[in-house]
């Protein structure tokens, strides 16, 4: 693939790095320990099932599904080109 200055690799590179950010942020976001019993956002109640089966649940699954669709793009720009830059 014609990259024009880059080194042979580079573009593979790029991918690679995406890819590992986003495996780090996902093993951030994994919680661990003990589970909590009530939530630590609107203090309901947790089932038990819900405990059971993610280790270290701090959250009831309303809750969850808010913050989650507060997610947003990391915004690291890998791309080369300036068009990508100005947005």
């Amino acid at each position: 693939m014609a990259t024009g200055w880059a080194r042979d690799g580079a573009v593979q590179d790029q991918i690679d790095d995406t890819v590992k950010d986003a495996v780090t942020a996902a093993r951030a976001r994994i919680g661990g320990g003990e589970s909590r019993e009530f939530c630590e956002d609107c203090g309901e109640p947790i089932p038990e099932r819900r405990r059971a089966a993610l280790a270290g649940v701090r959250t009831c699954v309303a809750c969850q599904s808010v913050r989650d669709g507060d997610r947003r793009a990391s915004g690291i720009n890998r791309r080369g080109s300036k068009d990508s830059q100005l947005r």
